[in-house]
Parts: structure tokens; C-alpha cells; sequence
């Protein structure tokens, strides 16, 4: 028998087994999303809400090694938007935005982006970089201090 009539007579097989075998159990039902590490959908209202926790990783490596500063976070049990003032404390599900600042610093800046900070032109040598996490009346819910290292590099990003 060819290799092209192996082939068919296998597949004549694969098909009559399966057309006759009994149908598949239903599968389980999935768990709910919050069990997957999934956040609430912010479609709606939450009765209850965990405390907000902020997590913020370890600048990426390649990229402070050129002197850049990207540090990457999230907000967990929290939103990050830019909505402030004291109305937006009654949003379900919770919402609220970081605080910045560099080395000790007299001053910060507010971002509601989510996205990743970036700090460029920092001198080579030891720095510190504080996150709060703030609800939309700017209190501080938590807080994280990340302290690395820029190393002397040459040329701009």
C-alpha cells in the first residue's frame, strides 16, 4: 500500500472513532476570575474591597545600564486613573494614582497614567526612588522605596 493510501485508510479510522465515540462530559465550570488572579470587572459597584497594595519592580536592567530609569508597578485592589478630589473617594470599584519622589527631594509629582516611570539624565552613583500610592485625595494608602545603582555610562538615550 502507498504512503498516500496509509494515510487515507488512517484518517477513515481516526474519523470513524471519534464519529462513534460517546460525546465529550461537559467541562467543569470555569472559576471566577478573582480565583485566577484576575481584578474585579470595574463595571460594578464592589461591596466590600481588600485593602490597596502597591508592588513595584526592580528597575530593567538594560536600560539603567544606559542610564535610564524605568521602574515598572501595579496597583493592586485600585485603579490607577487620573480622577482627583474628594467625590471620586465614592468610585466602586476603587481608584486612585501614584506620588513621585526622587532621592529625597522637597517636592513630588502625581501620575495617573499606570504606566511605567521613567527617569532620564540621573547622575552615575546611588539613588532612591519613593512610590505612594494615593487615593484621588492624594492620602497616602501604601508606599515603596526602590534604591539602585546607575553606573557611569556615555551618550544619551
Amino acid at each position: 500500500m502507498s504512503a498516500m493510501g496509509k494515510f487515507a485508510l488512517a484518517a477513515v479510522v481516526l474519523l470513524t472513532t471519534a464519529c462513534s465515540a460517546p460525546p465529550p462530559a461537559p467541562a467543569a465550570p470555569a472559576p471566577p476570575a478573582a480565583a485566577a488572579g484576575w481584578s474585579p470587572a470595574p463595571v460594578v459597584p464592589l461591596p466590600s474591597q481588600p485593602p490597596p497594595s502597591l508592588v513595584v519592580d526592580a528597575p530593567l536592567p538594560d536600560q539603567l545600564a544606559m542610564g535610564l530609569v524605568v521602574l515598572r508597578y501595579r496597583a493592586e485592589n485600585l485603579r490607577i486613573v487620573p480622577v482627583y478630589g474628594p467625590a471620586a473617594l465614592d468610585v466602586s470599584p476603587r481608584i486612585g494614582h501614584v506620588h513621585v519622589t526622587v532621592d529625597d527631594a522637597a517636592w513630588h509629582w502625581a501620575d495617573g497614567s499606570g504606566e511605567p516611570l521613567i527617569i532620564q539624565s540621573l547622575p552615575a552613583g546611588p539613588h532612591k526612588v519613593w512610590i505612594g500610592l494615593a487615593d484621588p485625595t492624594h492620602k497616602i494608602l501604601d508606599e515603596k522605596t526602590v534604591s539602585f545603582v546607575v553606573p557611569v555610562h556615555s551618550g544619551h538615550h
